[in-house]
């Protein structure tokens, strides 16, 4: 594709807000597309795609462009930020045209410090030291493999709405519209594209027949093994992805409650249920502990879909990487042994719930359900599953089904 500078410039100035206002990286790149109507789908694609892998490789970039310590706090100058997209170029084998901005580029010293940077590993893979001693600490040797997994490019998967449709049904109105998809083993209503495409303006998103979700993560609802005419609580519900994947799971048959601390999640997920057809889910606000007294022991089933560190989606949150640090990984730990010690209160003896996180950290996940089982008797594991990102391509997931005997 040829270079245009307006586009480099959308770049340029999309970095900055990212790394000097601390902007999320898919915000950002949201405003900035909105910015010019002029660009078509293969120009919005270039900005995103560019901005996304440089947020991704930012580390490792910064340090061929000479810095030898990272700074995250440091000004992104548009100077720098264009000798950067410059040195972007030239790692992705590509060539840099003559323009003033890339004049200062030395392409021998790029390749000697690609080179120097290949036998570090933390600079190779582009993470914080922080974040490189957590993941050694807890995982050994399989961080490096998770590591370079985490750096691949997310697939786009999407979740078939068996409310409306079926998967197969799905994947030929998709085919029929140019819009290649294969079916994956193992994983019941999914749907890979084979190449990137913009689902959301297509009609059979906006008649509700399939929400965006990785593998991973659809399988956490299916794992809660609920059965059509149960009451369910989302206990952790956000915008609700987890919870309309339920509500198919139950054939619309039963009840879905989805409880969240922020009205305005739960306010898009009523907009999203009503596209696709959910009309078992019901809405709660948590206010305090009464909200999770209130339904004391009134559910079959519970998914706790904790807040966590989020480091299991890095592939498709790579930005989260550099404004993640160890405090906050600690704190949200407190806040997984609070719902822990409280909302499983909220079953039926005989119910279950599942403990999920998207994280790689076996602090996250196995190490919370050992410390709860320890902490309450009644309860027993049934089953846990791991989801490796450098085993599946997709996402890293934990999940624990327990029983509440």
């Amino acid at each position: 594709m040829k270079l245009h500078k307006n586009l480099i410039e959308a770049i340029v100035k999309t970095l900055q807000q990212i790394f000097n206002e601390g902007k999320f990286a898919d915000k950002a790149i949201e405003k900035v597309l909105a910015s010019d109507k002029r660009w078509g789908a293969r120009d919005r694609g270039f900005i995103a795609e560019n901005i996304y892998d440089m947020v991704r490789w930012w580390r490792l970039l910064s340090f061929i462009s000479g810095e030898t310590k990272i700074e995250y706090e440091t000004k992104l100058t548009p100077e720098k930020a264009w000798n950067i997209f410059g040195i972007w170029l030239l790692i992705s084998g590509k060539e840099l045209p003559d323009w003033k901005e890339f004049k200062k580029i030395n392409e021998n010293d790029v390749a000697k410090l690609s080179s120097k940077a290949d036998g570090v590993r933390k600079i190779r893979e582009s993470i914080p030291d922080w974040l490189d001693e957590l993941g050694e600490k807890e995982l050994g040797a399989q961080w490096d493999i998770e590591l370079k997994a985490m750096n691949e490019t997310a697939p786009v998967v999407i979740r078939a709405n068996t409310l409306k449709i079926s998967k197969a049904g799905l994947g030929k109105l998709l085919n029929d519209d140019q819009i290649e998809t294969f079916a994956i083993t193992g994983y019941d209503d999914a749907l890979t594209l084979k190449r990137r495409a913009n689902l959301f303006t297509t009609p059979y998103f906006k008649q509700g027949f399939f929400e965006v979700q990785d593998g991973a993560s659809q399988k956490v609802a299916a794992f809660l093994q609920v059965e059509p005419g149960m009451r369910v609580i989302d206990a952790c519900a956000g915008a609700g992805g987890k919870t309309l994947h339920l509500a198919a799971l139950l054939k619309n048959k039963g009840r879905v409650i989805s409880l969240d601390t922020e009205q305005w999640k739960l306010d898009e997920l009523k907009k999203r249920a009503r596209r696709a057809g959910a009309q078992n889910v019901e809405s709660k606000l948590i206010e305090g502990t009464k909200t999770i007294k209130r339904l004391h022991e009134s559910v079959d089933r519970l998914l706790l879909d904790v807040p966590c560190s989020g480091l299991g989606v890095l592939k498709r949150n790579p930005d989260a990487k550099w404004k993640l640090d160890i405090t906050f990984i600690d704190k949200v730990k407190n806040i997984q042994r609070e719902i822990l010690s409280s909302y499983p209160s909220m079953l039926k003896k005989g119910g279950k719930f599942v403990y999920a996180t998207c994280s790689l950290l076996p602090s996250e996940g196995e190490d919370q359900i050992k410390h709860f089982l320890s902490e309450n008797e009644g309860f027993e594991l049934e089953e846990e599953l791991r989801i490796s990102p450098a085993t599946s391509g997709f996402d890293g997931f934990y999940m624990a089904r327990i029983k509440k005997n």
